[in-house]
């Protein structure tokens, strides 16, 4: 095999090593960032997760604020993903909202990582956000999505009219997330665990009502 030949095949290797090199950064920083925030969180410990070194860090992300903004966006961009594939389009407006209810609250259940990646970067008053294009186009997305159940509901009678769907998703988000970032002080004070699996169900469908009663015509 001559070395014109051996060429394309070392640099598909070395691609192939940098994809997988930066996927493990991105996955230890995932870890390191929901667990410490941005502030607390460690270069060093990142790049001994990943198995790399700080150089390959930096190379492949440019800073700590930077790898922070990839992480953000993934995260972003994930959720978004998810809600897309719920194929909501295809279901009665009722439904379809019921099921955008409980996708969000058991998403904030399975990736509690969000919840605190979100609590970071408001303490960081989303600068990283105002930076990142891609969450944009993913967020508008969203909200037209909302819209078009509303505007469906309104059409067939069941939501009443004039409910503005960015109010809607912030609520819809807000209910589960206020619950579950003060799940530790909210079970001291009201003398209950609010992480029980009764207390959970409990909350879903609590969820669930309150959304559907503040749209319904």
């Amino acid at each position: 095999m001559t070395a014109e030949a051996k060429t394309p095949q070392r640099t598909k290797h070395r691609t192939r090593d940098a994809e997988a090199t930066k996927a493990r950064i991105l996955k230890a920083a995932l870890n390191e960032f929901s667990r410490n925030g941005l502030g607390g969180a460690r270069v060093d410990v990142i790049a001994e997760k990943a198995d790399a070194n700080k150089r390959m860090l930096y190379h492949y992300f440019g800073s700590k604020e930077e790898l922070f903004q990839t992480v953000l966006e993934n995260a972003y961009i994930d959720i978004r993903d998810a809600e897309q594939k719920l194929d909501l389009d295809h279901l009665p407006p009722k439904e379809a909202l019921e099921r955008l209810v409980r996708f969000t609250w058991e998403y904030y259940l399975k990736h509690p990582e969000f919840i605190t990646l979100v609590n970071s970067e408001n303490l960081h008053r989303a600068k990283h956000l105002k930076k990142s294009e891609i969450v944009k186009i993913y967020s508008r997305r969203f909200v037209s999505m909302v819209d078009t159940i509303l505007q469906r509901g309104v059409a067939s009678g069941e939501f009443r009219p004039g409910i503005d769907p960015v109010q809607l998703n912030i609520t819809i988000a807000a209910i589960g997330y206020y619950y579950l970032t003060n799940r530790f002080t909210g079970s001291i004070i009201f003398e209950r665990d609010l992480m029980a699996k009764e207390a959970l169900e409990e909350r879903l469908r609590f969820n669930i009502d309150t959304i559907l009663r503040l749209v319904s015509a």
